[in-house]
């Protein structure tokens, strides 16, 4: 279903006006069948004739101002223009299902009470979206021409937090999840939505890995079957999260069973060594006279001088790649069978490019395995080595220890870039997400340090602002499934050091290694086929009775004392609600979320919150590509991070994709969308390969590479 374009919202708005119209004078007729399913239609297509004609003036508002908040003409994309671009989404399903209803209702095989809940669902998604565009006024009359965050204003992002914290979401990740999103990719964000709460029904009990798994496994059967108690359930989950359980789930995708599928499923590659660089000082050449050094200490943030790890990816074996030096470093043992051992196998010249990659996770979760399947992509299409950082992760090891490794591994690989198979006569800087904030951070560092700086950076939806100041793009941690509030909040707390919830890794106890491998299993089963027992309960053409449920816009989800089983119950209307228009009022939860601001200095910190940095900071930095996603809570992260790089007269770029969530990196194989984002990253790591070098002091590489390998010590 084509979302509608920002010149024909009136179209879409007198559509729905015609639909409404049309399905309460039929169903307000005699002698229909469904009588009490043809009553709730009525009343929930009133509520959504209501919430339009409400609407239509405010999208008009926002559709005559939003082109001031873009990156440039040639590139759409806000969180104003998100927000209308979500809420015409909502509209267009709601008229394909009206269409349907009126078409169908008197067929003998309509599903009656499958519709109505459909309606209902969507209707109480309108409501909530129609607060949601009141707040996203609110931020455009109180922000300053052009601002697309409240940085000054304290009670906008309390508001916004407090929005958060009351407000109903369960209907967003029931019937109507994902709706906004591609619809290839629906399937995908059902099964996660059932892993998850399927795997937090059953973690923290006193089982055996397999009897977890098993018990996962029974309990996802009956929230396909009820979207409802799925919605409230994963709202639940994310209103009040345990990052034990939030990092455990996600590090899942560290398990045999997960990597190996998608090994199999990616390109293959000559090298995959993961490396382990312990901590010595290294002295690198000043990037204004190559003739001095700067001296590069080990990381040693809250835990003292300590190794860092790393995974070499590449797809064809290269000179120094096969060096004893380098197996020393590895950390399998023995180490692995290499393709330098065997025979067949030809051996490639050094590349003149090196691509240096940092994950992302939120800065708590994943490493560079659970990122193999596109860099080993990225490694066969650029033909270039790749070498991807395995940094400590929080709470256990908040800011600044990532930089610090990070920083320290980029320094180690221009020392050694001849063992990682290149000669680094042109190095590009990868990251996606808090992998992006890195990348920006190492490079801002590098400067700071004097030595030299990457020639570009490619940042894939990078997170910029890590605090919780209101955006209208972050206005859709209301409501995304993949990057809820309480999810980038907890992030945030971790990576500065205030959450002081003690957190074990999830993937190295026995007990949760084998929970990792058993629900890996799991996983795996509904991935491979969930998805179509899936898409036959959201086909509305199928025949087959639905749970009967009542008005979506009569309830709320209620846990009980044991927080786990959620009960309808009447809608609450806690919180202040006004703010909002007269005789409006947007749903709540009594599943209440505590959101603790980020409120720490850490967080405006330059090295933490790049977009805060003084220009200077950011002075020198090399070309910077940004790829974000419209859809994306952290959109207005990239274009406010990429307007204050073009106003300081830096080279940035950035590329708007549509349709697509936060992380579509790590879903590049599911769709065609997201293959073509992916595509779009690869092609801007090739600009940045292919720029002609501008900086007179860079241009003679080789002389440059011998002055790196006769300044490093032989230990580093």
């Amino acid at each position: 279903m084509r979302v509608a374009s920002d010149m024909d919202y009136k179209i879409v708005f007198a559509a729905l006006e015609t639909v409404c119209e049309d399905n309460i004078a039929f169903l307000c007729g005699s002698d229909l069948p469904y009588g009490a399913v043809a009553k709730r239609l009525v009343t929930c297509l009133r509520q959504i004739q209501e919430h339009g004609q409400a609407l239509r003036p405010v999208v008009g508002s926002f559709t005559a101002v939003f082109h001031h908040y873009d990156f440039d003409a040639q590139t759409p994309g806000n969180g104003y223009r998100t927000l209308v671009k979500v809420l015409l989404s909502c509209l267009l399903h709601i008229i394909h299902k009206g269409r349907y209803i009126a078409s169908n209702y008197n067929s003998a095989f309509f599903r009656a009470d499958h519709n109505a809940s459909e309606m209902e669902a969507y209707s109480s998604a309108l409501c909530q979206l129609r607060a949601l565009l009141h707040l996203a006024q609110r931020l455009l009359n109180d922000n300053e021409y052009g601002q697309l965050y409240a940085l000054q204003d304290g009670d906008l992002s309390g508001r916004f937090v407090q929005e958060y914290s009351s407000m109903h979401k369960a209907c967003f990740y029931g019937r109507c999840l994902g709706f906004q999103f591609s619809p290839s990719l629906r399937p995908f964000l059902q099964t996660v939505v059932i892993s998850m709460v399927s795997y937090g029904e059953t973690f923290g009990k006193q089982q055996s890995g397999l009897g977890l798994a098993a018990l996962s496994l029974l309990t996802s059967g009956k929230y396909v079957m009820d979207p409802e108690l799925r919605g409230a359930e994963f709202e639940r989950i994310t209103q009040n999260l345990n990052m034990q359980f939030w990092k455990s789930f996600w590090n899942l995708t560290e398990s045999g069973f997960l990597t190996g599928f998608s090994r199999i499923a990616s390109s293959p590659v000559q090298i995959n060594l993961t490396l382990t660089v312990p901590p010595v000082t290294l002295r690198l050449p000043l990037a204004s006279d190559p003739r001095l050094t700067a001296t590069i200490s080990p990381p040693i943030a809250h835990s003292g001088p300590g190794p860092v790890h790393m995974r070499l990816i590449s797809h064809e074996l290269r000179v120094g790649q096969e060096s004893e030096e380098l197996l020393s470093y590895s950390r399998d043992d023995p180490p692995p069978i290499t393709a330098s051992q065997l025979p067949w196998v030809q051996k490639q010249p050094r590349s003149p490019w090196l691509l240096i990659h940092f994950h992302g996770g939120g800065f708590v979760a994943q490493t560079s395995r659970s990122h193999e399947n596109y860099l080993r992509i990225w490694s066969k299409e650029l033909n270039v080595p790749i070498l991807s950082v395995d940094y400590s992760l929080s709470p256990e090891a908040p800011f600044p220890r990532a930089l610090e490794e990070c920083f320290y591994a980029y320094c180690w690989a221009l020392n050694n870039c001849h063992l990682l198979g290149s000669t680094a006569e042109r190095v590009c800087l990868a990251g996606d997400s808090a992998g992006g904030n890195l990348c920006i951070t190492v490079s801002m560092k590098a400067i700071s340090s004097g030595i030299r700086v990457p020639d570009g950076i490619m940042a894939a939806y990078p997170a910029t602002l890590l605090t919780t100041d209101a955006s209208p793009s972050r206005l859709l941690t209301l409501i995304d499934p993949l990057l809820p509030l309480g999810v980038l909040t907890k992030c945030i707390n971790a990576y500065a050091g205030t959450d002081s919830q003690t957190v074990q890794p999830a993937v190295e106890s026995s007990s949760l290694s084998a929970l990792g491998r058993d629900t890996a299993v799991l996983l795996g089963d509904l991935t491979q086929g969930a998805s179509n027992w899936i898409q036959s309960f959201l086909d509305p053409t199928r025949t087959t009775g639905g749970a009967r449920s009542l008005s979506s816009s009569q309830r709320s989800y209620q846990s009980d004392e044991t927080g786990r089983t959620p009960s309808l119950t009447s809608t609450p209307h806690c919180g202040s609600d006004s703010d909002y228009p007269e005789g409006f009022k947007p749903l709540r939860s009594e599943c209440l979320a505590f959101v603790n601001p980020t409120s720490c200095p850490i967080i405006r910190n330059p090295f933490v919150s790049p977009l805060l940095s003084p220009d200077e900071l950011l002075r020198g930095l090399p070309p910077v590509h940004i790829v974000a996603s419209a859809l994306d809570a952290l959109l207005d992260d990239s274009v406010m991070f990429a307007k204050k790089l073009r106003d300081m007269g830096q080279p940035v770029s950035l590329t708007v994709v549509e349709d697509l969530p936060h992380g579509f990196l790590s879903l590049s194989q599911l769709s065609k969308e997201t293959e073509g984002a992916a595509e779009m990253c690869v092609e801007q790591m090739r600009a940045i390969f292919q720029q002609e070098d501008q900086r007179p002091a860079l241009r003679k590489r080789p002389k440059l590479e011998e002055t790196y390998q006769s300044s490093s010590p032989s230990s580093g």
